[in-house]
């Protein structure tokens, strides 16, 4: 049987890495520090994924096994020097920490004479995520292990999709996740292409499918949130009742759209049926995803190259509407969570300094006219003394 590593037992790792895995006919080995996670996975060798549809289709997912990575990292060492695919889906900022002890794990195989193609493939939601892994785990490695990386282990980028709510389940390993999912792997970055994932899409550009995930799935959500906090809804799904929100989401989609079309090689056909398959999902009632939980970080949602500020910079480029995303903005200016640090920290900042500034440090953007638009919208949503 091949051998699995994964980074991360949490929802995400078991309800979609790990099912996708399990039916290519791998043996998992699930390295997190979870401590109830790991030890689940140890006394019950198994789970179910329940997917949220009519049917509630459950999926059992077995030859599991968990390694507590602070306990245990000679295990997971070993793990390495054996596997056939290490894959991640631990978080952007959590890779870093975890970067030596994968490193470790290739001296090892290096050492064994491991000769077998590796790929490490980050499954996080971010734009290079495996090749940023690489860079921290090369902080670890000598000469004689970056010769082999460079010959044998493989970082490919991957673009993946699938929603997976906050849950609290009687068992621990249960998980309940959508039934759409979308996995995409930069092949020109494989080292092992003779290893073809069943349910995984390959190709060799990968930046297309990134953008139309980042730009559709993820500004979609965030469009929907904010606009319904803003309405004074509590879950994406009420806000999607509200027939302006779900107007909102869609001129979005619309404006989104303009943008893959101008860059890449898609048809509207394709984008269309694909931003419907987008409503269907963010409305499906067995999902109960909560405003405060797509809604959290906005200061890092307003980023340069995050999912408002780097489309509508893009589209104002190409003299191409934006003006809903423009207005989605204003709302995040908008945006209070008592609970999220960074929706106080940004409403401090709108009381204690002028606007301009504001929207200035935040999204980094320096075109005036830009910056004056941003400006209407938030003062269209905010009210502040400058």
């Amino acid at each position: 049987m091949k051998q699995a590593v994964h980074f991360g037992a949490g929802n995400i790792g078991r309800g979609f890495i790990g099912e996708i895995l399990h039916q290519n006919d791998f043996e998992i080995a699930f390295v997190d520090v979870n401590e109830t996670i790991i030890d689940a996975l140890n006394t019950q060798k198994e789970y179910d994924i329940e997917l949220a549809s009519d049917a509630h289709e459950s999926i059992h997912v077995n030859n599991v096994r968990g390694i507590n990575n602070a306990k245990k990292p000679e295990e997971v060492i070993t793990a390495i020097v054996n596997a056939d695919v290490v894959t991640t889906a631990i978080g952007p900022n959590i890779l870093p920490f975890i970067a030596q002890l994968l490193a470790q794990g290739i001296h090892a195989r290096r050492i064994a004479n491991n000769a077998t193609p590796l790929d490490v493939i980050a499954c996080e939601n971010m734009i290079g995520g495996s090749q940023f892994f690489l860079s921290k785990v090369k902080e670890y490695l000598d000469e004689a292990d970056l010769t082999y990386v460079n010959q044998y282990i493989g970082f490919p980028n991957a673009a993946v999709d699938r929603i997976v709510p906050n849950q609290a389940n009687i068992d621990p390993l249960h998980v309940i996740v959508e039934p759409f999912c979308e996995w995409v792997v930069d092949e020109s970055q494989m080292k092992n292409k003779e290893l073809q994932i069943k349910g995984v899409h390959y190709a060799n550009d990968l930046e297309p499918f990134i953008e139309r995930k980042l730009f559709s799935v993820n500004t979609g959500h965030a469009t929907v949130a904010y606009n319904g906090a803003a309405a004074g809804y509590t879950t994406i799904t009420e806000a999607l009742t509200n027939a302006d929100i779900m107007a909102t989401l869609r001129q979005v989609q619309a404006e989104i759209r303009a943008l893959l079309l101008a860059k890449f090689d898609f048809t509207e056909t394709d984008l269309v049926a694909y931003h419907d398959t987008i409503c269907e999902r963010f409305a499906n009632p067995y999902i109960v995803d909560k405003i405060t939980r797509v809604g959290r970080t906005p200061i890092r949602k307003l980023g340069y190259d995050e999912r408002f500020i780097r489309p509508i910079r893009e589209l104002n480029a190409r003299n191409l509407p934006c003006d809903t995303l423009i207005a989605t903005v204003g709302k995040i200016f908008t945006y209070q969570d008592k609970n999220d640090q960074q929706a106080v920290e940004l409403q401090a900042k709108l009381l204690s300094t002028p606007l301009t500034d504001v929207i200035k440090d935040v999204t980094s953007v320096t075109d005036v006219a830009l910056i004056s638009k941003l400006e209407a919208a938030v003062k269209a949503n905010l009210k502040v003394k400058n």
